[in-house]
């Protein structure tokens, strides 16, 4: 019941996040000239800044392109369509192929391009965001169904991922995407509870998963993601 609910409340916001148009071949030929625009500008002796941008931009709409082929995998079991077709071929002709996963039969997030986007601007609104999508793509991609059962994460990725929420929160505190990014560190430290080796570890994960969803549920009570919180707490090894 527990995981369900979790599991629902993110299928739930990941269709309506996903509520785009279908790709057509107008759309692709747009898709396509921001790509080339983005990646002339990195290829460019433009600021750090500005080939930042371009980096995250690029990021930004090669994961608007996934989010549409991954709805047409969700409804098909497969890419329908010659404008969806010829766009993924010509991603991968440009060097900006989507990366695929079978085991789930689902496009990627192109986390590379939010980290690039980071090393060349680690602080201001470009790096803000960039750390948010590099945290979402991650956390989406690490499970099929159940946030607590996250794949292959290894307990680094994990405590990167630990890092960036903390980070994003204490150094951005008037983030657009805030409210998500509560979410998502909330269940990481759900994950940091359950995988720790040791009793003290484990307690504090607990207390900073339960703090956090204190004041989630006080900041944002009617989102959606709160009904999942208590829920999720539950979850946590006993006696924390």
């Amino acid at each position: 019941m527990i995981r369900t609910l979790v599991a629902f409340v993110l299928a739930s916001l990941s269709l309506v996040t996903a509520a785009h148009d279908l790709i057509t071949a107008e759309s692709a030929q747009g898709y396509l000239a921001a790509v080339a625009e983005s990646q002339k500008t990195i290829a460019s002796k433009e600021p750090a800044a500005k080939r930042a941008r371009a980096h995250l931009d690029l990021g930004k709409t090669l994961d608007e392109i996934r989010e549409l082929l991954n709805r047409d995998l969700a409804a098909h079991g497969r890419v329908q369509g010659l404008p969806s077709n010829f766009l993924m071929s010509e991603l991968k002709a440009r060097g900006a192929e989507l990366a695929f996963t079978e085991e789930t039969n689902r496009f990627l997030a192109n986390v590379q391009h939010y980290r690039d986007a980071l090393r060349l601007e680690p602080s201001g609104p470009v790096a803000a965001d960039a750390a948010f999508r590099l945290l979402q793509g991650t956390f989406y991609d690490s499970f099929n169904i159940d946030p607590l059962q996250p794949g292959a994460q290894t307990r680094a990725q994990l405590a990167e991922q630990i890092r960036l929420g903390e980070e994003l929160l204490k150094m951005h505190p008037n983030h657009g995407e805030r409210e998500e990014t509560a979410f998502i560190l909330a269940i990481h430290y759900v994950q940091a509870a359950r995988a720790a080796k040791g009793a003290q570890e484990q307690a504090a994960f607990a207390k900073k998963a339960r703090t956090l969803a204190g004041e989630f549920l006080k900041t944002y009570p009617d989102s959606i993601r709160a009904a999942a919180l208590p829920h999720l707490l539950e979850s946590l090894p006993a006696g924390t």
